[in-house]
């Protein structure tokens, strides 16, 4: 059985038995994540390596800053436009999650802290803008 320690990064072998779910296992204002103990790759819920296929992953906790790679603005399954988003880690692993804020509002390069509130609609990690963003009005 696994089980989560706030204060030391936790091991998750290979097996089937071991697999983490990052999201459900975090406490509330963390986000757990994957390295591969062969080649040092950081990955998010996965169960192998995308780089060497290792099976021996250790979990370690993210410090919760990020960049926007990519932002979308999604209008269905929900009662109002919501944003998907795909943040980079300064870890190095990439996750799916939500803005707060308008959706329009968020953009490639923005960067971005992990916040303690959760996405109602899939449950994904919610994050919060560091910086308000200049933007040139034209």
């Amino acid at each position: 059985m696994f089980h989560h320690s706030a204060s030391a990064p936790s091991t998750v072998a290979g097996s089937a038995a071991g697999v983490l779910d990052p999201v459900a296992a975090a406490p509330k204002d963390a986000l757990l994540f994957q390295r591969c103990t062969w080649c040092g790759t950081a990955m998010f819920h996965r169960l192998l390596c995308p780089v060497c296929q290792g099976s021996e992953l250790r979990t370690e906790r993210s410090e919760g800053v990020g960049t926007v790679r990519h932002s979308t603005i999604v209008h269905r399954n929900t009662p109002a436009a919501r944003n998907v988003s795909l943040i980079e880690m300064a870890e190095g692993f990439v996750v799916r999650g939500r803005v707060m804020g308008p959706p329009v509002g968020v953009h490639s390069g923005d960067r971005v802290r992990l916040s303690t509130a959760k996405d109602p609609v899939r449950g994904e990690p919610v994050f919060q803008l560091l910086d308000e963003p200049y933007r040139a009005w034209t």
